[in-house]
């Protein structure tokens, strides 16, 4: 069982949107609050920045403001991230089965490591592979067949599961299932359950029903 970490995993959108809202207060600009911010956390620095700044990649202020962003987050990287409620105990049944499990995410490894520690993951997650790792990232396959590698698992027996279209089409791409989560933070386009995932799952529990 793999996971996608930002909305599936874990709800980092708090520390994502503490560092955007300290770029407004320092321009005087007001808080975004954290329920508009939140649907675009997956999307990392470029939706946050395209939703507090209406900033594009291409935008010449962007590169500037991206690092100031990461900079924000760099220094509070995991004060308010929680895993999501119930997914200590999914984690804990996929466990009692003898199951492997692992983390694949778009983050940089300059942040994901710290992450993981910090929630207590570190020491059971079978593997950590970051959006630097294969030098892809999601929605290619590369990713996803690296942790599939290094847990020793066949694809074809691997389940990915993610709040984000791109992570069903990285799952699919690898020759793995996928299972989409309302739970998470969704993005901007259509509903979980127009992804053609294998399943979709409405809080971490109900996947155990799948283990």
């Amino acid at each position: 069982m793999l996971f996608d970490l930002d909305g599936t995993l874990a709800d980092t959108a708090p520390d994502l949107l503490e560092a955007l809202n300290r770029l407004r207060r320092e321009r005087g600009l007001a808080d975004l609050p954290l329920e508009t911010g939140r649907r675009y956390a997956s999307s990392g620095a470029r939706g946050l920045l395209h939703v507090g700044f209406d900033l594009l990649p291409e935008d010449a202020d962007y590169e500037p403001m991206r690092e100031a962003f990461l900079d924000n987050y760099d220094a509070r990287v995991c004060a308010d991230t929680r895993l999501f409620p119930g997914m200590d105990e999914l984690l804990a049944a996929i466990e009692q089965r003898g199951l492997a499990w692992g983390i694949v995410t778009n983050k940089s490894s300059r942040f994901t490591p710290r992450i993981v520690a910090a929630l207590g993951l570190d020491g059971r997650a079978g593997c950590v592979v970051c959006g630097d790792t294969t030098g892809h990232i999601k929605p290619h396959p590369a990713p996803l067949l690296h942790a599939a590698g290094q847990l020793a698992i066949d694809p074809s027996l691997c389940w990915y599961v993610g709040d984000d279209l791109r992570d069903v089409q990285a799952a699919h791409a690898a020759g793995m299932r996928s299972v989409a989560v309302e739970y998470g933070y969704l993005g901007t386009g259509s509903a979980p359950r127009e992804w053609n995932a294998e399943a979709v799952i409405a809080q971490p529990s109900d996947l155990i029903a799948l283990l």
